[in-house]
C-alpha cells in the first residue's frame, strides 16, 4: 500500500475508506501498520483543518453541571460558598486558583481549560 500525506478533502476521504477496510487488522502485521499510519495521518489532517478550541471555562462548568444533573448548590459545595457559586455562574467573579484546583479534583475537570481567560459581565 502506498502511503502519502493527506493534502485535501479527496485524500482525506480516500484515507478514511482505507481505514474502514483495514479496521480489525492485527497489530504488527503490514495491514495493522498501515492502519496505524493512516490513523495518524487522518488525525494530523483533522487537527490542522478542523481544530476544536477548548471551551470557555464557564461553558464547561455549565455543561458538566447539566450533564451530571448538578445544581448551583453542588458547585457551591465544591468552590466554597453559595454567593461565590452565584457570582461565578453569572460571570461577576473569576475562578480563583483554589476554585480551579477544587473543580479539577472533585469533578475531574481539566485544569488547563479552567485557567483560560474568559469575559466577565460588565457591571
Amino acid at each position: 500500500m502506498t502511503m502519502r500525506p493527506i493534502k485535501n478533502e479527496a485524500d482525506y476521504d480516500a484515507a478514511l475508506a482505507k481505514i474502514d477496510n483495514l479496521m480489525g487488522s492485527t497489530p504488527g502485521t503490514p495491514e495493522g501498520d498501515a492502519l496505524e499510519i493512516l490513523v495518524t495521518l487522518v488525525e494530523r489532517f483533522e487537527a490542522q483543518h478542523w481544530a476544536i478550541d477548548a471551551p470557555d471555562p464557564l461553558a464547561l462548568i455549565e455543561h458538566v453541571m447539566e450533564a451530571r444533573g448538578l445544581r448551583q448548590k453542588d458547585l457551591a459545595a465544591v468552590i466554597g460558598s453559595q454567593p461565590h457559586a452565584s457570582e461565578v455562574l453569572n460571570r461577576r467573579r473569576s475562578l480563583s486558583l483554589a476554585m480551579i484546583r477544587a473543580l479539577a479534583a472533585e469533578w475531574s475537570l481539566p485544569a488547563d481549560v479552567l485557567v483560560r481567560e474568559y469575559e466577565l459581565a460588565t457591571p
